[in-house]
């Protein structure tokens, strides 16, 4: 890890009014969580039911295969790891009095468990749940168990989805549209943990037009080239680096 980077973007970061952090599932591979995309990634690793992980996660595929549909969620996105230094160090930002927005294409509430209060979750959330028929809201300790093998609702007896946007559905407008403000306000955006290939959530990126970019991914993006500062590192360490030269 670069330390002259790290003492520049610390200096980027004091200085900044409007932060936002815009983040993949490398935030959360830290805490224990597969990716999706990485070469051990969920898409390139999974290949149980003989059909692939995108298909399952669709929408049509969970209307028609509810039962496959979750076992397969049960294995990826019900866990109970905790927050790491990525997200701790952001939260710690926020606590600090910075401005910061969380952008985030995960769904497993770990800015939140964090700290953070200012999170956008572009793609929903693995923490709540209703029924598809009548909306009745129902718990993740409900879905989590396995003896229910598609939930079901209490009320109706019609079947319980996450509140996760899943292949083929929109995004939420509300939500994008307060993330695009956000990233077309900021003066400093961070992205982090994502490679930049899932749309059109990666696109927002694209409305930032403030004086400072930051990369960190271990992976090539396409977004180095214009970056400030480019670090192939963890996120967690050069988060929790910056933090500590702010005194946080």
């Amino acid at each position: 890890m670069n330390t002259e980077n790290i003492t520049k973007l610390a200096e980027i970061v004091k200085n900044a009014q409007k932060i936002v952090f815009f983040g993949g599932a490398g935030v959360s591979t830290e805490s224990g969580l597969k990716d999706y995309r990485s070469k051990d990634g969920i898409y390139n690793t999974y290949n149980k039911y003989g059909i692939s992980p995108e298909e399952i996660l669709s929408i049509d595929f969970f209307e028609e295969n509810p039962q496959i549909f979750y076992q397969f969620y049960r294995e990826f996105f019900l866990h109970n790891v905790k927050p790491n230094k990525a997200h701790l160090s952001l939260a710690k930002l926020e606590q600090s009095g910075k401005k910061v927005t969380v952008v985030t294409q995960n769904v497993d509430n770990l800015h939140q468990l964090a700290g953070s209060k200012n999170v956008l979750e572009l793609h929903g959330t693995a923490e709540k749940y209703y029924c598809a028929n009548c909306g009745k809201n129902h718990s993740k300790e409900y879905i989590a168990d396995k003896t229910n093998p598609v939930p079901k609702c209490t009320a109706c007896g019609g079947v319980v989805r996450p509140v996760v946007t899943l292949y083929g559905e929109m995004l939420d407008e509300y939500v994008t549209e307060r993330a695009i403000r956000a990233i077309w306000e900021a003066d400093l955006l961070i992205i982090g943990g994502t490679s930049l290939t899932v749309y059109p959530a990666a696109s927002y990126i694209n409305y930032f037009n403030g004086p400072h970019l930051v990369v960190i991914n271990k992976e090539h993006t396409a977004s180095d080239g214009r970056a400030d500062l480019v670090f192939h590192d963890s996120i967690g360490d050069v988060l929790d680096a910056v933090c500590r030269k702010l005194e946080l």
